[in-house]
């Protein structure tokens, strides 16, 4: 399992097998996101945009990154429906962490860099709605897909689309429905 988190041109041209001035020509035309190192000019991609890279252009994610393709954040202030959420993701074979309250969202945002969010909008303290903000504004992050899990009423769940919810599951809600909208927006196969 590879948990490295920075690529070389080098690096993403084997695992794509194309020549690295392939990758650089992606870089250059802002299709893959990447920095330069000072003075050397080198160029650098963090795994995450590597991996957002691969899903925009359709591109099968190497074995050696799949797991990072698996990470789900639970974000739901309501213990019950998080176990929930938590148990039928793992049935998938997806690594899931949990957030109670949007501030510790945040925070295990960064430190995971999951793939998919699953997110309640009613939480005490930092609400679901500034969640999706702060991961939208946010240019680590802004990648992330939002999966709404709400009980809220239709003119909140348009607001949460409006500020940039990628897809919105009403409460309550049939488990493989769930489980199939994650693997639709992470971009992997269904396993049981």
């Amino acid at each position: 399992m590879n948990d490295k988190r920075i690529l070389t041109t080098g690096e993403i041209a084997n695992y794509c097998g194309v020549n690295f001035r392939t990758v650089i020509r992606w870089i250059q035309r802002g299709q893959l996101r990447a920095y330069q190192l000072p003075g050397r000019g080198d160029n650098r991609v963090e795994v995450h945009n590597f991996i957002a890279f691969l899903r925009e252009n359709n591109i099968p994610i190497p074995r050696d990154f799949l797991h990072l393709a698996r990470r789900v954040l639970v974000v739901e202030d309501d213990p019950a429906v998080a176990q929930i959420i938590e148990q039928v993701l793992r049935k998938h074979n997806f690594d899931v962490y949990n957030a109670q309250d949007g501030f510790s969202a945040g925070s295990l945002l960064r430190e995971h860099l999951p793939c998919v969010m699953t997110l309640d909008l009613r939480m005490p303290g930092l609400g679901g709605f500034d969640v999706i903000e702060y991961v939208r504004l946010a240019p680590d992050l802004s990648r992330t897909k939002i999966l709404v899990v709400s009980a809220l009423e239709d003119i909140e769940l348009d607001r949460a689309r409006l500020l940039g919810a990628d897809d919105i599951l009403q409460k309550p809600f049939e488990p493989e429905e769930l489980a199939q909208r994650v693997v639709r927006l992470a971009g992997v196969e269904l396993r049981a």
